[in-house]
């Protein structure tokens, strides 16, 4: 599990979502909420489908107020060609240096020989930056509980 629980305050990053584009959590809350999820890599079965289905309902979360961030190891090329391939619509943020999956402590230590990717993980983070929704699985096959992570998005809304 992770180190932060609801009501921790989200550590605050700016990461790449494409060459000369960064996205700012502190910037993206006062939007409105976040649901930050975090997978281990890109063209992995598992993260396709965990992935295509926040795609799916992203008007969903958008009707909410809220933004939806993909966020894993993978380089910018990467991301760009799965975002493609999957026709995704939200950013998908490069944690290359690994700051990030540090600082939310879910560090997956091997996944199938990669060294140090995301746990696959959800956060939904409140405007003012405090975690109201965390859900961290040491299984990297395991995909997230959808309904909970929705229904912590509307009772912000």
């Amino acid at each position: 599990m992770s180190k932060l629980e609801i009501g921790s305050e989200a550590p605050d990053f700016t990461l790449l979502e494409a060459p000369g584009k960064t996205i700012t959590l502190s910037d993206e809350v006062q939007k409105g909420p976040v649901v930050l999820v975090f997978y281990p890599a890109d063209f992995t079965s598992t993260c396709q489908e965990e992935l295509c289905r926040f795609r799916d309902v992203l008007t969903d979360y958008n009707s909410l107020g809220a933004t939806v961030l993909g966020i894993s190891v993978d380089g910018l090329f990467s991301h760009k060609a799965f975002k493609e391939a999957n026709d995704i619509e939200f950013p998908l943020l490069s944690d290359w240096d690994k700051t990030v999956i540090k600082a939310y402590d879910i560090v997956l230590e091997d996944f199938v020989g990669m060294k140090e990717v995301a746990k696959r993980s959800v956060f939904v983070i409140d405007t003012d930056r405090t975690i109201v929704y965390a859900w961290v699985s040491d299984d990297p096959g395991k995909l997230p509980p959808y309904n909970e992570v929705k229904m912590a998005v509307t009772k912000l809304a």
